[in-house]
């Protein structure tokens, strides 16, 4: 089961996540997009919170309203973390996840520690939290077909970027062939002319030194 939470209107449209259990979660790691963005309430157990980012978007693009009901929602799914005060929350996109055989199950290091970002949720907002609990979706889905046509769609997306940049070379390539072509036209137009003016001064029947003493 995955529960899914719609976050504050002025943020703009963006989906928040986590599973049921440990199980879950671990289903959560293995599966996640390149746009997601996992949040943890740090040192303490919790729920394993994830952030839905649109394409192009970075984890320091996140507003502050966006990272507060991230922040809040992790802490209040902390059986200790809900009971403390400034608890520091991490978080790190879904690709800097480390997860190797001898980890117990849900649990997750980093490949890059500096990737890793920490917010300091002062208290339990109740506010934040009904909010978001009005919007909760419970499913099922099926995270490897949702991970699969993700990476479809991005294989095809990368295609078509390629074959846009095919073109474009192909285009700039026949512009400049076009261009040598015209100049060397245009070379050859200079030297048809001079050889036309020879032979015009030929069928006058005037040598060069002929015009020049008649210019005298």
């Amino acid at each position: 089961m995955v529960f899914y939470y719609k976050a504050r209107p002025d943020a703009g449209d963006y989906t928040i996540y986590m599973g049921a259990d440990k199980n879950e979660n671990e289903e959560l790691i293995k599966y996640g997009l390149p746009e997601d963005v996992w949040f943890h309430v740090d040192k303490v157990s919790s729920a394993h919170v994830y952030l839905r980012l649109k394409k192009g978007e970075c984890i320091d693009s996140i507003c502050d309203g966006l990272l507060e009901d991230c922040a809040q929602l992790v802490k209040a799914h902390s059986i200790q973390g809900n009971k403390m005060n400034n608890v520091e929350v991490v978080y790190t996109p879904w690709s800097n996840l480390r997860k190797s055989q001898s980890m117990d199950v849900g649990q997750v290091d980093f490949h890059n520690p500096r990737m890793v970002r920490v917010v300091i949720v002062e208290k339990r907002v109740n506010e934040i939290i009904n909010r978001l609990n009005k919007t909760r979706v419970e499913r099922r889905p099926d995270l490897q077909a949702e991970k699969d046509a993700s990476n479809a769609a991005e294989k095809a997306e990368r295609k078509m970027q390629l074959k846009e940049e095919k073109r474009r070379r192909e285009e700039m390539e026949r512009m400049v062939k076009e261009r040598q072509a015209e100049i060397r036209s245009y070379k050859g137009l200079m030297v048809a002319e001079k050889m036309t003016s020879n032979r015009q001064i030929a069928s006058a029947g005037k040598s060069m030194q002929e015009m020049e003493d008649d210019f005298v």
